[in-house]
């Protein structure tokens, strides 16, 4: 079922809704929705790179939009639709230990996760699920997901088809290596 639901979205690049598909799978992945929009992204930045940071603008915009939608479902839908989505993707038994710590560092998980291959739609959850700052969590995700998006527009604006092999492979550990470095670096600064 995965496998047909990525050559679906993967076909929505060659139609004239393209942006209007990315858009709408930007915003829906960012709640529930399994596939990331990087998928019909990058084929669309390679066939109009002219329009990659167009396509970049709504891929962040929509996939904040989207987060808004998982942040109400985490705040006010918590129990009927949010714990079964993070259910699907085995992240509900560890709801109460980590909601206990998660505004003191809220900030950061939103960023973390709107640029590492971890599923943005659980931190948008869990972020309204715990009542996390409305303003930090609109900063954070506006921040992450441009970063995300920007840094793959960038390259393939740059670079073209030869670096699409790298995004779609590798681009999620780099980001995810990136945050490490950049998390060592605060601690280094604050204990050493």
């Amino acid at each position: 079922m995965m496998r047909r639901l990525y050559d679906w979205t993967l076909s929505l690049a060659q139609s004239p809704q393209a942006l209007w598909a990315l858009a709408l799978i930007a915003f829906i992945e960012s709640s529930v929705f399994p596939i990331p929009p990087d998928i019909l992204m990058i084929p669309l930045i390679i066939a109009r790179p002219r329009e990659a940071f167009k396509i970049a603008g709504i891929a962040t915009v929509a996939s904040v939009a989207g987060g808004m939608l998982g942040y109400w479902i985490g705040y006010g839908a918590f129990e009927s639709i949010g714990r079964p989505v993070l259910e699907f993707y085995g992240k509900d038994a560890y709801f109460d230990e980590f909601a206990a710590k998660y505004n003191e560092w809220g900030a950061w998980a939103v960023l973390i996760a709107g640029v590492t291959p971890f599923p943005y739609k659980v931190i948008t959850i869990l972020s309204g699920a715990t009542s996390l700052s409305l303003p930090v969590f609109m900063v954070a995700s506006v921040a992450a997901r441009a970063l995300r998006f920007f840094v793959v527009a960038a390259l393939l604006w740059k670079f073209g088809a030869p670096i699409r092999d790298f995004i779609e492979r590798r681009l999620g550990l780099v980001f995810a290596i990136l945050v490490i470095l950049l998390l060592g670096g605060f601690y280094a600064v604050k204990y050493l």
